[in-house]
């Protein structure tokens, strides 16, 4: 596959996707926020960092980058985008996903190994997982707390939306488990059609044992397996 790793002023995961992306075999090309044509691409993945240094809100500029445009037009011909940690917040405050991400609930910055619980697996983001897993994977946020109105969380729920949610190492969900005061413990949500996936943890930084794991590994899989 190849695949366009979005970089606004302020990103810095780019080159660990594209590091993560080349391993696994697949084409991973750094594309400036303002190309506006995307047509190239199988798909696209919006990596963590600080757009604009976080004015206004979380991702609330970056979403009238023009690059978001052919993001969105992807996005329609059922293409994946992927969203990790402010590729998340981008992807909500364009409307590609529903809710949004306020600021933690104590209030300070979370850096951390993080336990994630794998809701289903019959989705092209986790065709590579079983349904409970539990993954750990990285979190590096300060505003990464998942809001939404009670219609949209019940929505969500009913339709299986949920992919990913916070938990322990035995996949049990607790408030203690929860590193952000996220509603529901959601770690990451699915758009309607299940090609659109935004989360607050960094698959890229859990994909070498280098780094001390590879559980995000299973995510680039499920999605080069998916797509490709």
């Amino acid at each position: 596959m190849r695949f366009a790793v979005v970089a606004f002023p302020g990103t810095w995961s780019d080159w660990d996707c594209i590091h993560a992306l080349r391993d696994l075999g697949q084409q991973a090309e750094r594309v400036w926020h303002r190309e506006s044509d995307l047509d190239g691409y199988d798909g696209v993945i919006l990596p963590g960092g600080f757009s604009y240094g976080d004015h206004l809100r979380c991702g609330a500029i970056a979403r009238f980058s023009p690059v978001m445009q052919a993001v969105s037009r992807l996005a329609e011909r059922g293409r994946p985008v992927f969203g990790s940690c402010n590729g998340f917040q981008i992807l909500c405050e364009a409307g590609l996903l529903p809710g949004a991400l306020l600021r933690n609930h104590s209030l300070q910055f979370r850096c951390q190994p993080q336990y994630v619980r794998v809701e289903r697996a019959d989705n092209g983001f986790t065709a590579a997982c079983e349904g409970g897993q539990v993954l750990q994977l990285p979190i590096s946020h300060g505003e990464g707390a998942y809001h939404a109105a009670p219609d949209v969380l019940r929505e969500l729920e009913e339709t299986g939306r949920i992919l990913f949610r916070y938990c322990d190492e035995t996949g049990a969900l607790s408030d203690d488990a929860n590193p952000n005061g996220s509603l529901h413990d959601i770690a990451g949500v699915l758009n309607a059609q299940g090609n659109v996936l935004g989360m607050m943890p960094h698959p890229e930084r859990a994909s070498d044992p280098l780094l001390g794991g590879t559980d995000g590994n299973l995510l680039w899989r499920s999605i080069i397996e998916r797509w490709g």
